[in-house]
């Protein structure tokens, strides 16, 4: 079935119909290029985002990725950063394959079916121009025989009438015949004009148009199948990047699955142990032996823990350091240290610690 057969006389559903499908090859392709803008924007926020969270050369952030957690996050926003490059390939493929193509496509359609229209108003100004030729000569062969009509009741008349003469009644029949042969003439043209019309007619509607509208419906069908194209391509432009999509997220589940926090634990003590012994038992201190020594040793107070004076002379050790510290006063506060922790502590507690306060101070 083609239109041409069956909407021989639907010339203007056609023209609807044809128009409505460019319109829509029109509107995909504008649906189609706020999609590639969409991308762009989203590929642009995970760049930005990507590069937000990245940490900065020689920043600390940068030194913690010696721990594999802190690389696992930094392998994370290396993925994403590829996972972007590829939404913004989507974005340029659609723009190529689709949008470009089609937009192209569309101007051709848009000359054919212009051609096409232009074929049929043609065809169809013929048919009537050859309609009002035909209706002319129908309205003088109409006008004509009745002139003849009345020229030969003339002529009649006259030579009946017995008071006209001879001369009068050959004028009346010369006029009645020749009014006749004039009618006889628009006569065999109105049926010369007939048949010409009828042969345009036929020809128009079952030749002319017929094969007008059949190359508007191959013009369509083209259409149709260019924009079916389009509409896989849709799904096919982005299916095609999904494996390196899939590399970037498996990445990512690769990395995290790396992981290994014993490993993580060890670097930090790698990173950071002392390699100092642990402090010895504390001796017992009997007060008992020398009134003296104990009554002059208890003035002290309550001696405090190892880690109460490490963090109390840690605190001092910040100033011994500061723009108005000179090193002959680090040096003297080092021996008083030193010194406070002989008087309160036994003699072997006193100089396994020395070492390490002295280490703390200059760290």
């Amino acid at each position: 079935m083609d239109w041409g057969t069956e909407l021989w006389d639907q010339y203007d559903i056609i023209d609807k119909h044809t128009q409505s499908g460019l319109d829509l090859v029109e509107k995909y392709v504008k649906f189609v290029k706020e999609r590639t803008e969409i991308e762009q924007n989203y590929a642009k926020q995970l760049r930005n985002l990507t590069k937000k969270y990245s940490p900065k050369r020689g920043s600390k952030e940068e030194q913690e990725c010696r721990f594999s957690n802190h690389q696992t996050f930094l392998d994370i926003l290396n993925e994403l950063n590829d996972y972007a490059g590829q939404r913004e390939l989507i974005a340029e493929n659609m723009m190529i394959n689709i949008c470009i193509e089609l937009t192209k496509y569309l101007q051709d359609l848009k000359q054919e079916r212009k051609m096409h229209l232009i074929e049929a108003k043609k065809a169809q100004q013929s048919l009537e121009g050859t309609y009002k030729q035909l209706d002319n000569s129908k309205k003088r062969f109409e006008r004509e025989w009745r002139e003849a009509e009345k020229a030969a009741q003339y002529a009649e008349k006259t030579d009946q009438d017995l008071n006209a003469t001879k001369a009068d009644v050959e004028k009346a029949k010369n006029q009645a015949h020749m009014r006749t042969h004039i009618a006889e003439e628009c006569r065999n043209d109105y049926a010369s004009q007939l048949q010409k019309y009828n042969k345009e007619q036929s020809s128009f509607y079952f030749t002319d148009m017929p094969l007008i509208f059949n190359k508007l419906q191959d013009t369509d069908e083209r259409r149709i199948k260019k924009l079916s194209e389009g509409y896989v391509l849709f799904a096919e432009t982005e299916r095609q990047v999904m494996p390196i999509i899939g590399k970037c997220l498996e990445g990512i589940t690769r990395a995290g699955a790396n992981i290994n926090s014993k490993n993580d634990s060890m670097v930090l003590i790698e990173q950071h142990k002392s390699g100092f012994e642990r402090p010895g038992d504390l001796e017992f201190e009997d007060y008992s032996q020398g009134i003296n020594r104990a009554s002059s040793e208890s003035s002290l107070g309550t001696p405090k823990g190892p880690l109460e004076l490490l963090s109390k002379n840690r605190n001092k050790t910040f100033r011994l350091f500061n723009k108005k510290t000179k090193v002959g006063d680090t040096t003297y506060e080092i021996s008083s240290l030193l010194v406070d922790m002989e008087r309160v502590y036994p003699a072997g507690y006193t100089r396994s610690y020395q070492s390490k306060v002295v280490w703390m101070v200059f760290c």
